[in-house]
């Protein structure tokens, strides 16, 4: 008969593989805590969530860290934080099933429900995407003060599938009569919100256009010096930003997750935190439908 393990070898054992499954996280962005990993077997389940690149991919892994911790224990299942490269790779994660939960701007979700032919479900919205903008921002110095003024300028979007960082803004410009393609110097694309403001900052262009909240979040911040760098044009204001998931996912496992992010309230110590973090007064529902204006400024700008 073979030995059995002592319980002091059993315990040393879990705990080195705790040790390991923890680094794992802190090195991969994982967030699945050893307790949970350690009792799972191959029928369990575990939420693996993304989103789009719109920021440094270290604030996008630092904002997500309590959400997928309150979405754990609320589920009652791992949740795993998949990072991706780019706008697209967020788009085709979700609609092949890679990943079951994904942070889309309003035109990702769009481009998302468009490649899957209608299998993606928008679950929630914070409350500022109801009505969202963009900024045009430049140099104190640039003598830029109105959009007729961007003619014959170098100008930076954000990422190429960006609803507030290109879209939207292109879809702005060409009503006021201005062709980007046409009338600019020259279009660059930084790939990020963050990017196109370090571009302006840093005289890589004369203006760019940006999400209005994390604008708003580089100058609370002291990211950026508004006397240095500032607005000279706000958009009318558009849906944007939700969490989409694929409408593979059991009606179940959906409801509970709407609910998890309905619930978040900013009274808790919790709650706040998250929404903060999200940028988000709350959580409300959303719907298809709300995107629709999007769909059709993609099909006029020849981006859909």
């Amino acid at each position: 008969m073979k030995n059995r393990p002592s319980r002091s070898h059993s315990n040393r054992a879990a705990r080195y593989f705790a040790r390991v499954l923890w680094a794992a996280f802190v090195l991969a962005g994982a967030f699945a805590p050893a307790s949970f990993a350690a009792a799972a077997d191959d029928a369990q389940q575990v939420l693996r969530v993304t989103a789009i690149p719109d920021e440094a991919p270290t604030e996008l892994a630092r904002k997500f860290e309590p959400l997928g911790k309150y979405l754990q224990a609320k589920l009652g299942m791992p949740v795993q934080w998949t990072p991706v490269t780019d706008y697209a790779a967020a788009v085709e994660a979700l609609i092949n099933g890679k990943v079951d939960l994904a942070w889309f701007g309003g035109f990702t979700f769009v481009q998302a429900n468009a490649r899957s032919g209608g299998q993606v479900t928008p679950l929630v919205q914070r409350a500022e995407d109801q009505q969202f903008r963009s900024v045009f921002i430049t140099s104190a110095s640039s003598g830029i003060r109105s959009l007729s003024d961007l003619k014959g300028r170098t100008f930076s979007f954000g990422s190429q599938s960006s609803t507030s960082g290109h879209l939207m803004p292109r879809s702005f410009l060409l009503q006021a009569g201005i062709d980007p393609d046409r009338d600019m110097g020259r279009i660059s694309f930084s790939g990020a919100h963050d990017a196109t403001v370090a571009a302006v900052a840093g005289g890589k262009v004369d203006a760019g256009a940006v999400n209005i909240s994390v604008w708003e979040k580089l100058v609370a911040d002291h990211k950026v010096d508004p006397n240095e760098v500032k607005v000279f044009y706000t958009t009318p204001p558009y849906y944007d930003y939700n969490w989409s998931v694929s409408s593979r996912m059991p009606a179940q496992l959906r409801e509970r997750l709407r609910q998890a992010f309905l619930d978040l309230s900013a009274d808790t110590a919790e709650g706040k935190q998250i929404l903060d973090l999200q940028r988000a007064s709350r959580f409300i529902p959303t719907r298809p439908e709300n995107y629709q204006g999007i769909e059709k400024a993609a099909r006029s700008a020849g981006l859909l």
